[in-house]
């Protein structure tokens, strides 16, 4: 959510992309709750940090503490700056569909003004 929240406020100013610790599937819960505010991830398929092939990076965010240690490792190799944001994992909310829904809501609106804090984008369009 947070690389397509970017991508949406940066309209190709920034080079972003999102990779994980493993590959995955896409999650229809992260669709559904983009899909919410007009953003398109339906074709995202999750990757791992090991499937870029573009390395020239100068900043790596991440999200949960396992990418936090690969991606400091990466940060060894190359001449790249790491952000940890302490995130909450949507995927391990339970109840009904709508809780599990607004537990995304609330990561996605989370993720949205720590990016915009972060990234101060003139003419940036809202969400």
């Amino acid at each position: 959510m947070a690389a397509h929240l970017l991508k949406h406020l940066a309209r190709n100013r920034i080079y972003v992309e999102s990779a994980g610790v493993r590959p995955g599937a896409p999650d229809p819960f992260a669709v559904a709750v983009m899909e919410e505010i007009g953003i398109d991830m339906s074709a995202h398929v999750p990757k791992s940090i090991g499937d870029l092939h573009d390395l020239s990076f100068d900043l790596i965010v991440t999200l949960a503490p396992e990418a936090q240690h690969k991606a400091l490792e990466l940060a060894h190799r190359y001449a790249l700056d790491v952000e940890y944001w302490p995130t909450p994992d949507p995927t391990l909310a339970t109840g009904a569909r709508e809780q599990i829904l607004d537990a995304y809501r609330a990561v996605r609106d989370r993720l949205f003004a720590k990016i915009k804090q972060r990234f101060p984008l003139p003419g940036a369009p809202g969400v």
